[in-house]
């Protein structure tokens, strides 16, 4: 009777007074203890309030129902396809819309939906792939962001290829402790591309020197993020350096001569085809044939064989730093052990005595670096010190 008096007097009320009436049926339809012809009259009539011209109704019945996992399943359904004003409530927080309700939202959905799907909690790895597919900038922001996403490496691998040359998105990926080394160097080379096409486009550079700045920056970078990097993590980051052509002769070099040896390990094994374990026991022979099969069978120019040789000799002279000061110093001493017994052997191609100047620069202005840090340090304890002396 209650439902029935509440039809008729529904179509002559306001679009504010049905919306605060239907949000009380809702609520009622939840928690009052209804008989069960009430509880089915009181269905038929939210069914009928879903063609409500009113938005405003709608929108109580969602916020009602959003976060039930009683609400009545066809009312939720009708809900979550309905405009934005009324659909988020019901996308961000219901239970009861499954994985396949929610990839077919984020295909067909607007900006403002897929961020809604993006915030719920323990968002499934199938959505996750959607949004990373087909979302918007803002919703991969905000899939980025959730804690509670559940994003497998190709989905991170998507966001960057579509949307990495958003500072947003960078700098969202790049604060996450857990993010795979390969998605973290493929952050690094959208924005050094994004640089780069930036001070060309303004004429600050040519195309050609700023193409150089960047894939130097761009391998400095690897051998930072190798240093974090270890296991699955470094073998899935050679992988990808290898898939996009940028494990070169150079960077692997670098990567020998920054000190790096379980990198520079793993991508002769990449390369080369060969166990991780045999890469290390030939590596260790001090024989200069081994070294040289295992760097032909990796595909590096036979130019290349004397600096690896050199740098592998120094590393085990010289050894190993207990700072990052100590290690500068030593990173320097190699590049410039291996750069004069290049420029004294005469058979030296160019571009490796070029890439070996640049990299005795490189080192030779970190180690200046450091040392002025060091100063700094030692100038702002020292006063300290003294005060302790004195009293």
């Amino acid at each position: 009777m209650i439902v029935r008096q509440f039809i008729s007097w529904v179509r002559n009320a306001s679009a504010g007074e049905r919306a605060e009436a239907t949000r009380s049926l809702a609520r009622a339809w939840l928690i009052s203890d209804l008989s069960e012809d009430d509880r089915a009259a009181a269905e038929g009539a939210l069914l009928m309030l879903l063609d409500d011209p009113s938005p405003l109704v709608r929108r109580a019945m969602a916020e009602v129902f959003s976060r039930s996992t009683d609400a009545p399943a066809a009312i939720v359904q009708a809900l979550a396809v309905d405009q934005p004003s009324v659909s988020l409530p019901i996308l961000e927080h219901s239970p009861l819309l499954i994985d396949a309700d929610l990839v077919d939202i984020v295909a067909t959905g607007n900006e403002a939906t897929q961020c809604a799907i993006a915030r719920r909690i323990s968002l499934p790895a199938s959505v996750c792939a959607a949004i990373a597919e087909v979302g918007t900038a803002s919703a991969a922001l905000e899939l980025i962001e959730n804690p509670f996403a559940e994003l497998a490496p190709f989905s991170w691998d998507r966001i960057v290829e579509r949307h990495g040359h958003l500072a947003a998105i960078r700098e969202a990926m790049l604060v996450l402790e857990g993010l795979p080394a390969a998605t973290r160097y493929a952050l690094v080379t959208k924005l050094s591309d994004t640089l780069a096409q930036f001070v060309v486009a303004r004429n600050w550079l040519s195309a050609d020197r700023a193409g150089r700045i960047a894939v130097e920056a761009r391998d400095r970078s690897t051998v930072h993020i190798a240093a974090r990097s270890g296991g699955t993590d470094m073998e899935g980051l050679v992988r990808h350096l290898r898939a996009t052509g940028h494990l070169t002769a150079g960077l692997i070099l670098r990567t020998l001569l920054s000190g790096n040896l379980d990198l520079f390990h793993c991508a002769l094994a990449e390369l080369s085809g060969l166990p991780l374990a045999r890469v290390s026991a030939l590596l260790h022979d001090r024989g200069r044939a081994s070294l040289n099969a295992l760097l032909i069978k990796a595909g590096l120019p036979e130019s290349t064989f004397a600096a690896f040789q050199v740098a592998i000799d120094v590393g085990q002279e010289i050894g190993f730093a207990d700072s990052a000061g100590a290690a500068a110093r030593l990173r320097r001493r190699m590049v410039e052990r291996v750069l004069t017994h290049c420029e004294t052997d005469g058979r030296s191609a160019e571009p490796l005595l070029i890439l070996l100047r640049r990299f005795a620069t490189e080192s030779a202005r970190e180690e200046a670096r450091l040392f002025c840090e060091e100063l700094v340090a030692e100038d702002a304890i020292a006063p300290f010190h003294d005060d302790l002396i004195a009293a």
